[in-house]
């Protein structure tokens, strides 16, 4: 069984003299979830355009499996759902009719639409909004209904467009918590952002974009050890604990891993490890970290690595 597969090659996107996307050359493969980051204007959203063919690239070729989207739309697209800016929903239509319409759309068989609908409507955790008008909506409940538009043909590969921009932070939060549980699915989800955190917490890997043109894409933590810039080469992992932990098991046995350099504790049930040493070494560290039965519950470079990162980043590109 194939991959899923999304790929630009030499993608390019012209208004006159302006440059969108300059030969954006960028294949993604697998299920996962990849954050596609940068600045406002960077090029995010005409690379997601480009990909579901809501516009035509000037040059180059967006494919996904292997298949041009303009060359051959309806299969290429077969696979995929897509949240492309935010949508708005007929305020006097309920969930149940607004997907229903989506459902029509897409083809499908009458049989199915009321199973699939209750099915995504669950995913996003809104069943019992479901017959509820949406102009009572909040704006995050709303985005919760345009994901399951999204989730609807049952897509392998998943397209969202910065999902959380212009919500309130319980919004946010609910967003990305539904993203994380769509990870689970065996997808491959591309996600248009430019909130570090929101990709330091949801993502495997990231493609960093500035001016229409690719900076790097590589799995998060290779990213943060090769351009972060901290000192001796040492990343930043931020440690998310089920539970308190008390000060000696941090400034005594976790200090005391390989490749720590200093532990700290954060609010909460957090710890700050600052670490030197590759992937491998990341690896070790995590399972020693599981193997002490602290409550681990999540292991990431921190935002505040990433925000390193990608300020060099975006700093050569000026």
């Amino acid at each position: 069984m194939s991959v899923p597969s999304i790929e630009a090659v030499n993608l390019s996107k012209r208004y006159g003299s302006f440059s969108a996307l300059s030969n954006l050359n960028l294949k993604i493969e697998g299920s996962k979830c990849v954050g596609f980051l940068g600045p406002n204007g960077a090029g995010k959203t005409t690379t997601l355009k480009l990909f579901t063919d809501m516009i035509r690239a000037t040059e180059g070729k967006a494919l996904i499996n292997g298949v041009s989207v303009h060359e051959n739309k309806k299969k290429a697209l077969a696979p995929v759902g897509s949240l492309i800016e935010s949508p708005e929903i007929y305020p006097a239509l309920t969930p149940r009719e607004a997907l229903s319409m989506v459902a029509e759309i897409r083809g499908m068989p009458r049989s199915e639409r009321k199973r699939k609908i209750e099915k995504v409507v669950a995913e996003v955790k809104m069943e019992e909004w479901l017959d509820k008008k949406v102009g009572k909506f909040s704006k995050g409940m709303k985005q919760r209904i345009n994901i399951s538009a999204a989730l609807l043909s049952e897509p392998e590969i998943l397209l969202l467009d910065e999902p959380s921009t212009g919500l309130d932070p319980r919004g946010m939060s609910e967003v990305r918590e539904i993203v994380k549980s769509l990870k689970q699915k065996n997808r491959l989800i591309f996600m248009s952002s430019h909130l570090l955190n929101e990709v330091s917490d949801i993502c495997d890997e990231v493609a960093m974009i500035d001016h229409g043109k690719l900076l790097v894409y590589d799995k998060l933590s290779n990213v943060v050890s090769r351009f972060s810039g901290a000192d001796g080469g040492a990343i930043i992992i931020d440690v998310g604990l089920s539970r308190e932990i008390d000060d000696q098991t941090v400034s005594g046995t976790i200090s005391s891993f390989p490749g720590v350099v200093s532990a700290e504790k954060l609010e909460g049930k957090n710890l700050r490890l600052h670490f030197s040493g590759g992937i491998e070494n990341q690896e070790k560290l995590l399972s020693d970290l599981v193997m002490m039965k602290i409550g681990l519950i999540s292991f990431h470079p921190s935002s505040s690595a990433l925000e390193d990162t990608y300020l060099n980043l975006i700093k050569a590109t000026l």
